[in-house]
C-alpha cells in the first residue's frame, strides 16, 4: 500500500467519529476558545488517541530563524498554554529572545486540528517545583543530568551523569534544578479545524478583541 493509500485509509477511520457531529456551528462553539479547547482536548482522551497532550511548538530567534519540536501540554487554565523544560534549550533562548510561540495540537483519528498564536513567559517557581514533584524520580534525575541541547561525546556519558545525579540525590526528594521550568503560552489567536466530507472543512479563529474574542469563520 502506498503512502497516499494509508493516509487515506487513516482519514476514513476518522469520518466514522465525525459523522456523528454535523461539524463545527459559531452558536454551538461558544464564545471562549480555552472552554472550547477543553472540550476537544477531553474528546481527544476519551477517544484513545494516543498522546493528545504533544503538540508543536514553534518559536522564532532574534534574528526570525524559525524551528520546530514537540512538547507536551501539562495543563491549561484562563492564562494559556503551559509545558515545561530545560531553559538552556534552544527553544527557550529563542524565547528568551523573541517571547512569542505558535503551538499546533493536531488529531488526526478526529480529524481535527488547533492552531494557537501567542505571547510566552515562565510560570513561577513554585508552579514549576509542583509539577517537576510530580515526575517520575528518573525523569527528575535525567533533567539534572542532561545539559540540553548541548553537544555530547557519546550516550554512555550522558548515563554516567545520570548515575552521578542519582547516586547525590539518593535517600532523598530530586529539587527542582535551577536551569529547569515552564513556560505558558498566553493566546492571542486560536484556529480550530473540522475536517469535513469534500474538503469543505471549518475553520474558526478566534482573536484577542479587548477582554474578549471576535470570531471569523475561514475559508478551508
Amino acid at each position: 500500500m502506498s503512502f497516499l493509500n494509508k493516509l487515506r485509509l487513516v482519514l476514513s477511520l476518522g469520518q466514522g467519529i465525525n459523522s456523528l457531529t454535523h461539524g463545527l456551528i459559531e452558536a454551538e462553539a461558544g464564545f471562549d476558545p480555552l472552554h472550547l479547547f477543553g472540550e476537544w482536548f477531553g474528546h481527544a482522551q476519551a477517544s484513545g488517541v494516543a498522546l493528545p497532550e504533544a503538540m508543536t511548538l514553534a518559536t522564532a530567534s532574534k534574528d526570525g530563524a524559525p524551528s520546530a519540536r514537540i512538547v507536551l501540554l501539562k495543563s491549561f487554565d484562563h492564562r494559556g498554554f503551559i509545558f515545561y523544560t530545560n531553559y538552556d534549550s534552544r527553544k527557550c533562548r529563542d524565547l528568551e529572545e523573541n517571547p512569542h510561540a505558535a503551538l499546533i495540537c493536531h488529531w488526526i483519528v478526529l480529524q481535527r486540528q488547533v492552531r494557537i498564536e501567542g505571547t510566552v513567559e515562565r510560570t513561577n517557581q513554585e508552579e514549576a517545583a509542583a509539577y517537576f514533584r510530580s515526575r517520575p524520580r528518573g525523569s527528575q534525575i535525567g533533567a539534572w543530568a542532561s545539559t540540553q541541547s548541548a553537544p555530547l561525546d557519546n550516550y554512555d556519558h550522558l548515563v554516567l551523569k545520570a548515575k552521578e545525579w542519582e547516586q547525590k540525590f539518593k535517600g532523598r526528594d530530586v529539587p527542582l534544578p535551577p536551569f529547569w521550568g515552564g513556560y505558558v503560552v498566553r493566546p492571542l489567536r486560536i484556529e480550530f479545524w473540522q475536517g469535513r466530507a469534500n474538503r469543505l472543512h471549518d475553520r474558526l479563529v478566534y482573536e484577542r478583541d479587548g477582554s474578549g474574542w471576535k470570531i471569523t469563520r475561514l475559508n478551508p
